[in-house]
């Protein structure tokens, strides 16, 4: 079965929708949400911020009280009082000592909050992709989905390290400096205030633009991820057809959009520290001249004015760490988005014996379409026999392809029924009706790990006598056994490391281990030597024995033994016989081998 097979048409786009915040404060909540098993800890992680913030609001009060005695001893000439400065400067030494391990405590038990609340993420989000229906791959590209699952992830994960500590230690700062002026001036501590609802005003309008570009530039990342996965999967494609250069500008047009939303998601997001900074030092002006007043005409100390400056620090922190937090949410949203996703319906096994059912298979009035208004199959009626081998030939889109998604309940028929042994394939659970079927494919799927596991991959709990017979009915003992750690063999990234043919055979020897009641056969002898070609075919034929088996044929001279063919056009079947049969009617199947056996010919 080939990739553009087994997507329907238009499946290769990845979907590129404009998103945008749409429930920004819906999407706090929700991430909100996972911290909620963890509120404990989150109370510890506070509590820490408040005793680390309450040492350094109290320093400013004892560093007012020795500048204080500075002016004093200058303006009154009653001499510096050193045992007074010496006290104080203990209790701060003290003070900004106990401030630092309560800081140390709270990053140690966010951290485990953080970590523990991503673990959890990354297990919904894995959990969840295996409940998605095929159709949900098909729509979008795998590098944007690997990017929602990993680097959204991440992008959270940092801004709950990160961020969020810094948000409540700012908080909690902002509150007990108001509290501290509130105790030295209730009026210098108004004017000071003056400045929180401007700064409000300008997080928020900056927020409101910055936002959707923060949103933009993570479908980009997903959009440039599924592009450079897809190239560098086919890149011996992509260089055999000479499409560097296209692949090049692709890739470029997709990153200067990327250039596009990062730069003005940083630089409008980035306009938050000046302005709260200038902020501030508005209100640190208007401060110095009303405590300058208060100073000359005895209200207050020159001490108290201290707390100015350090009121619009943790301001300017808050709008440092926006940037950070408008990205978390904008990937909070698209994680969301997956998690949001329609899956397949849980269902429950059906209570009878698999192994009773005899490997009868009947399509009865079938009827289905990707979309619903545009029909791939339209009337589809098939009786196949158990132990027969059905062979579906057919221009590409013809709805080979579709006849085994609909089989496996990878899609659902839109009418009629599938009947297996009699049984309705929906009166079975999807675990049920798949683990009667086998799949040998064009598309071979090895994974990263030994030649024994990949084999072992076709029946739980296989035993080692089992894993090798079922080598050597694939024909593929012998070539294991010459590797040089035989059946431990490790596996590189898409088998690499062994031929296109010995993987075949490799696929073989699972789906023999399996032992399922129907095959289902991408036949592909193509670009292999003709020895791995013969040893292929005996190995399917090997399979094929006494199973019912539907083989998706591409060279026709394969399957001349089938006991039917089917041939089918834009979703009907126009033809169906054996082979003999098909050739006396002269007509579409007829035309097609003898088009294909006068290639082979001239090839040969």
């Amino acid at each position: 079965m080939s990739k553009k097979e087994h997507r329907h048409p238009g499946s290769m786009t990845p979907v590129m929708q404009q998103q945008r915040p749409k429930e920004f404060k819906k999407t706090i909540l929700r991430l909100a949400g996972y911290l909620k098993p963890r509120t404990f800890q989150l109370v510890l992680v506070i509590i820490a911020a408040i005793l680390s913030t309450l040492f350094n609001v109290i320093s400013p009060k004892l560093l007012g009280d020795a500048t204080s005695s500075l002016f004093e001893s200058f303006t009154k000439g009653t001499g510096v009082q050193f045992g007074f400065l010496g006290r104080i400067t203990l209790i701060l030494a003290g003070l900004y000592l106990l401030s630092a391990l309560f800081t140390f405590l709270q990053q140690y038990l966010m951290a485990g909050v953080a970590q523990k609340t991503i673990f959890e993420m990354r297990q919904e989000v894995n959990e969840k992709l295996s409940r998605l229906p095929l159709k949900y791959f098909d729509k979008h590209s795998h590098g944007d989905t690997l990017s929602r699952a990993v680097n959204d992830i991440d992008n959270i994960n940092t801004s709950l390290q990160q961020a969020l500590t810094q948000m409540i230690t700012s908080v909690i700062t902002i509150l007990g400096i108001i509290i501290m002026m509130l105790l030295i001036s209730p009026v210098l501590t108004l004017v000071v205030c003056i400045t929180i609802p401007l700064s409000m005003l300008a997080v928020k309008l900056i927020a409101s633009f910055s936002q959707k570009h923060f949103a933009a530039q993570q479908k980009e990342i997903g959009s440039i991820n599924g592009h450079v996965e897809e190239m560098f999967t086919g890149h011996q494609e992509v260089k055999a057809f000479g499409h560097e250069d296209k692949a090049i500008q692709q890739f470029d047009e997709i990153n200067e959009r990327l250039y596009q939303s990062g730069w003005k998601s940083q630089f409008i997001s980035g306009l938050m520290m000046p302005m709260m900074t200038f902020i501030g030092n508005l209100g640190y002006v208007f401060v110095s001249i009303t405590g300058g007043i208060f100073v000359l005409n005895g209200t207050i100390l020159v001490g108290g004015v201290q707390y100015t400056q350090q009121f619009s620090q943790p301001l300017v922190q808050v709008a440092g760490i926006a940037n950070t937090i408008q990205s978390a949410i904008a990937s909070a949203e698209r994680v969301f988005s997956i998690l949001d996703e329609e899956e397949e319906m849980r269902e429950t096994p059906a209570d009878l014996d698999l192994a009773a059912l005899k490997g009868d298979v009947s399509f009865e009035h079938v009827a289905f379409g990707y979309d619903e208004n545009v029909p791939v199959i339209r009337d589809l009626n098939i009786d196949v026999k158990e132990g027969r081998t059905i062979a579906i030939v057919g221009p590409t889109g013809a709805g080979k392809t579709t006849i085994i998604n609909l089989l496996m309940r990878f899609y659902e028929v839109n009418s009629g029924k599938i009947k297996v042994g009699g049984t309705d394939l929906t009166d079975l659970s999807r675990e049920q009706a798949r683990s009667m079927f086998a799949m040998v494919l064009q598309d071979t799927w090895l994974f990263n790990g030994t030649i024994r596991d990949n084999i072992a991959y076709g029946r739980e709990g296989a035993t080692e006598e089992e894993i090798i017979q079922a080598a050597k009915s694939a024909y593929a003992d012998d070539f294991i056994r010459t590797l040089p750690d035989g059946y431990d063999t490790v596996l590189a990234e898409d088998a690499q490391n062994i031929s296109q043919g010995q993987r075949q055979l490799l696929t073989i020897a699972r789906a023999i281990l399996a032992d399922p009641k129907i095959l289902i056969l991408d036949e592909a002898t193509s670009s292999v030597d003709t020895r791995t070609e013969m040893n292929i075919q005996k190995a399917m034929n090997s399979l094929m024995e006494n199973r019912t088996s539907f083989v998706i044929a591409h060279r026709l001279s394969t399957i001349k033994d089938a006991d039917l063919i089917l041939v089918m056009k834009n979703g009907d079947i126009i033809e169906k016989g054996n082979h003999e049969e098909l050739l006396r009617l002269k007509g579409f199947y007829a035309d097609l081998y003898n088009s294909q056996f006068s290639k082979e010919e001239a090839v040969s």
